[in-house]
């Protein structure tokens, strides 16, 4: 069958392609896209084409490439052996930005979606589990005070998740101050719009001097750690939840050895064994529980919606102004129209 695809051509090109697509295997299923979410992040990351050799991010630098792993569809084939799901459900999968894709059941983070979670809200799972899976590898205990550094989709879902777990302060950096007001709008404590190396103030005056037991690095960007590591309390942790891709360009301070600030890296649904049994799936649950509660709120972090045909647009807005968009969807509802 045809399928289509938003696909990076060349750095800095987005193209919009056909592709054929074969029948699902045994195990697998056929998810047609509903909503598919730019993880503004990594994929911008693939679009400019720049990174350190020898990181995991080298072999990304080709082209031409499928990017996006954030889809929200519905199943309308099912492969031999597959009894979880049938035809109809809405489902999350890790899947690129393409109209329908062939996936196993490993691939399928949410199956199915609860009727009560709406389209906007479901299409943030993938990125919910990969803040989720930070936020546990901080290791948080009652009383809590927290710093957020960067408030795109990732920081934004930390600052809910934070607030859902009644942390004593939870505390935002952006230089953006829309970003800052929707983060305070949903669950910060207190906000810092401006450049990070001003922010020590802010965060003394709300811990009493004491600084912040845990300081997230939501950014990927190399100036930041040296940047967010004087905010963490002796003894407490930067969680590196942005995934640099020139880390020759990051640099340690004296906070490290002298502190004992502990650094901490967290990437995808990876977790120790102490977690282990919070997969991908048992972490989108929860988050859905959130959602249905009322505890955490997405959808209105969408700021902006393309249709596929627009990926070109979209990726340049990203590009060239990176601080005006917030939740970007691709909506796959539109494709034949183009509306």
């Amino acid at each position: 069958m045809k399928t289509t695809a938003v696909i990076f051509d060349a750095p800095l090109s987005a193209a919009f392609v056909e592709e054929e697509l074969a029948e699902p295997g045994p195990g697998e299923v056929t998810v047609e896209a509903i909503l598919t979410q730019i993880s503004t992040g990594t994929e911008m990351i693939c679009y400019r084409g720049v990174a350190d050799e020898g990181t995991h991010w080298a072999p990304f630098m080709h082209y031409p490439r499928h990017n996006g792993y954030c889809m929200l569809g519905r199943v309308t084939k099912v492969g031999e052996g597959v009894e979880e799901v049938t035809v109809g459900d809405r489902v999350c999968a890790t899947a690129a930005h393409v109209s329908h894709y062939n996936v196993t059941m490993k691939q399928l983070w949410a199956a199915p979606v609860p009727d009560g979670v709406s389209d906007e809200d479901a299409v943030w799972a993938i990125l919910g589990v990969i803040t989720q899976t930070g936020v546990r590898m901080a290791e948080h205990v009652m009383g809590d005070r927290a710093v957020i550094i960067g408030l795109g989709p990732l920081g934004q879902l930390v600052t809910q998740y934070l607030r859902a777990m009644g942390l004593r302060e939870v505390m935002v950096i952006d230089r953006s101050g829309g970003r800052v007001q929707v983060a305070l709008e949903h669950g910060a404590n207190a906000g810092f719009a401006g450049d990070i190396a001003d922010a020590k103030a802010f965060v003394e005056e709300l811990t009493a001097g004491e600084l912040a037991d845990v300081v997230y690095d939501v950014t990927g960007h190399p100036a930041v750690l040296p940047q967010a590591l004087p905010l963490a309390r002796d003894h407490g942790t930067l969680l590196m939840l942005g995934d640099c891709p020139v880390p020759s360009q990051q640099c340690l301070t004296y906070d490290v050895v002298s502190r004992q600030v502990r650094i901490v890296g967290t990437r995808s649904s990876w977790l120790p064994d102490a977690h282990r049994r919070w997969t991908p799936q048992r972490q989108t649950d929860l988050l859905f529980s959130y959602l249905q509660r009322g505890d955490m709120r997405l959808a209105d972090l969408i700021s902006h919606r393309f249709t596929p045909q627009q990926g070109a647009e979209a990726y340049d807005l990203l590009y060239t102004r990176r601080e005006e968009p917030l939740g970007v969807v691709f909506d796959w509802t539109q494709e034949e129209s183009g509306g």
